[in-house]
């Protein structure tokens, strides 16, 4: 127990951001394999199922609905940001292939620590730059490829999908300074998302088969372990010290890729993976290095 009291929340941040990464890329295997379905719905799909759990676990916890004094308008700045980046990264998904759409949504730990200077005045390091920017060189290496005969308009769907992103975890981590509870915050982000979508699942012309309702249900689930996980992550530590870190869903997209769907990444996607790779060992490498000098 004395040796997981010691334990930083930056270290605890990182766990939560990787764990949150495979769940959320797991969500996009499960958005691919649901086939023919308009992107409103399978969205209210992921929603309704993360409203349905946080739910349960509000009530279990006896959290109150009541946010803390002042976190409404970061609450709904999280909720419109975060679904406007849900549904362009699904529209995304839908008409990319699986690692693009991955790879312009994961711009949006470089916008968040955009949009951190402006909005918590955190101020990022020399190193913590340079490690950002590794890694969106990698991004560029893996997606460069890709963009030949790609369509613009869901290319820049996903490219904007990684900025309100960047932005609604911004939020995210603008409410954890006020000390507002995380349940809230997926639940509040859920149930918005949730009636946003609702109306296009009801006058849906789609009539769902069964494997499509699986598909879509288990799209919630991995939804659910993504968002607790990113939630709770930018709750543990500044997006300057751990969003680097969110860059590992590249490496999963890039297994399940091969797993579901035969995918594999050609010689310029390789060196992208390992900059990507060496600049979060890199930032983690400093991070350590940091406190230890602190601690002297």
């Amino acid at each position: 127990m004395s040796q997981m009291k010691r334990i930083s929340p930056r270290i605890k941040g990182i766990a939560c951001i990787i764990f949150a990464a495979f769940g959320f890329s797991m969500m996009s295997v499960f958005i691919r394999l649901a086939g023919d379905v308009p992107t409103a719905e399978k969205a209210f799909f992921r929603n309704f199922v993360a409203l349905l759990l946080v739910s349960v676990l509000l009530a279990v916890k006896r959290v109150p609905l009541k946010p803390e004094k002042g976190s409404w308008p970061s609450l709904a700045g999280r909720a419109v940001f975060g679904t406007i980046g849900m549904l362009l990264n699904f529209y995304a998904i839908d008409h990319l292939v699986l690692a693009d759409a991955n790879m312009l949504n994961k711009l949006s730990p470089f916008f968040a620590i955009i949009f951190s200077i402006f909005l918590l005045r955190e101020r990022p390091s020399a190193m913590q730059v340079a490690g950002v920017l590794t890694a969106l060189l990698g991004s560029a290496l893996i997606i460069k490829p890709g963009f030949e005969g790609v369509p613009l308009v869901p290319s820049l769907a996903g490219f904007v999908s990684g900025a309100a992103a960047g932005l609604a975890y911004t939020f995210v981590r603008k409410l954890g300074q006020r000390g507002e509870n995380s349940l809230r915050i997926v639940f509040y982000f859920s149930l918005f998302s949730a009636l946003i979508t609702l109306p296009f699942f009801l006058l849906s012309p789609v009539r769902l088969t069964g494997h499509q309702l699986l598909m879509l249900l288990l799209c919630g689930c991995s939804a659910c372990i993504g968002q607790f996980g990113i939630t709770q992550a930018y709750l543990l530590a500044p997006a300057k010290e751990i969003s680097v870190y969110d860059y590992t869903q590249i490496l999963f997209a890039a297994a399940l890729g091969y797993i579901f769907f035969r995918q594999i990444p050609d010689g310029w996607s390789v060196v992208g993976y390992v900059l990507i790779c060496g600049a979060g060992v890199g930032m983690f490498l400093y991070n350590r290095h940091m406190d230890h000098k602190a601690a002297r």
